[in-house]
């Protein structure tokens, strides 16, 4: 039983791997693409690749799902297709247990997108973002187009670039009075964050005053900011909540239901984030009762077409439901875990009505 198990394992895990290997490359290749339009200054082709490199362990966290699910397909095809399958069941293998050999090598999975999704992605995601605009921008351009803009108080920033561990390049302030009148504007071309005394350190600061009647100007090696910025903020604001951590997103929700701020889209990426482990079983499950059942007798081509299907058909049934959950108002909870259990209930009545 061991051997069989490990042979259905090893099959299965490796046509994952292998789907997982296609459909990233593929994803690279057009990320790649998209970034010739965007080459400038210091930011050369081969910054390019480091920027979609560097990426890779989001774009591996994203399609970790649809992977699982057409390697599954893929794997269990080809057994299928050798008849394996068939001698295991007349040796007197059942379907159950033949799932669960399916699902141990899916769990690996599981844990990839756990392990990449809360401590690798989001910190090398602000990485590639942040070197991408650093080279992009020249030392005192400020595109407002581009980068991060803040409010804090009467006070307008701008950063060209914030790179993880609250390290900013080229911070701009603009500081208003009571008026909304110009009173101060300061650019200094770095400013870290000091975790200890929770200030931050400009450097190189260029300082201009605005009075009735004249401007003064000043340089400042260094100069300390107070702020209630802090750098999982600033996170908050440069990746999308789906390309957040699952600590990063609780700690903002928190944060904004004590400012009585809406945390509707947040609270789906938590969510979203959260079950997707359940998202990988339970299109597993899907995928196996689909070679079980309706595509039995199809070819390995049919089996992948089939998985590439349902898997977009089950992103955009999730976004859907997702974006009606944010507009309407129903718990994001919901939105997210309705698709999953559609998936784990077709794969069980499938499997059902083959015994």
């Amino acid at each position: 039983m061991k051997i069989l198990s490990r042979h259905i394992a090893s099959s299965v895990f490796s046509a994952i791997v292998l789907s997982l290997v296609v459909v990233v490359g593929i994803d690279a290749i057009s990320a790649i693409v998209d970034e010739l339009d965007s080459i400038r200054n210091n930011y050369k082709l081969e910054d390019v690749f480091v920027y979609v490199a560097t990426s890779l362990p989001s774009r591996i966290y994203e399609y970790i799902p649809i992977s699982t699910l057409i390697g599954c397909l893929f794997g269990l095809g080809q057994l299928a297709d050798r008849s394996e399958i068939v001698i295991m069941r007349v040796a007197g293998i059942s379907t159950t247990k033949i799932v669960f050999f399916v699902i141990r090598p899916a769990l690996f999975f599981v844990f990839l997108g756990l392990v990449l999704g809360e401590y690798f992605a989001p910190y090398l995601d602000q990485l590639a973002k942040g070197q991408r605009e650093y080279l992009r921008k020249s030392d005192l351009e400020v595109d407002s187009n581009s980068g991060l803009w803040i409010r804090e108080g009467n006070e307008f920033m701008h950063f060209n670039a914030v790179f993880p561990g609250g390290v900013l390049f080229g911070v701009t302030r603009f500081e208003f009075d009571k008026n909304l009148k110009l009173i101060q504007v300061s650019y200094s071309s770095r400013a870290s964050y000091n975790s200890v005394g929770k200030v931050w350190v400009e450097e190189n600061v260029s300082l201009t005053r605005f009075y009735p009647e004249q401007l003064e100007t000043d340089k400042l090696i260094t100069r300390d900011w107070n702020s209630d910025l802090s750098p999982q903020l600033l996170v908050v604001n440069i990746l999308p909540p789906d390309k957040l951590s699952i600590s990063t997103l609780y700690y903002y929700i928190n944060f904004l239901k004590d400012q009585d701020v809406s945390t509707d889209i947040y609270e789906l990426a938590f969510w979203r984030k959260v079950l997707q482990p359940f998202v990988i079983i339970g299109l597993v499950l899907l995928g196996i009762s689909f070679v079980f059942g309706p595509l039995r007798g199809s070819s390995i081509g049919s089996k992948i077409f089939a998985g590439v299907l349902v898997g977009v058909v089950f992103n955009i049934f999730q976004d859907l439901l997702g974006s009606t959950s944010v507009v309407i108002g129903f718990s994001p909870w919901l939105a997210v875990t309705a698709p999953i259990l559609l998936c784990v209930l077709c794969g069980i009545f499938f499997l059902v009505k083959i015994k």
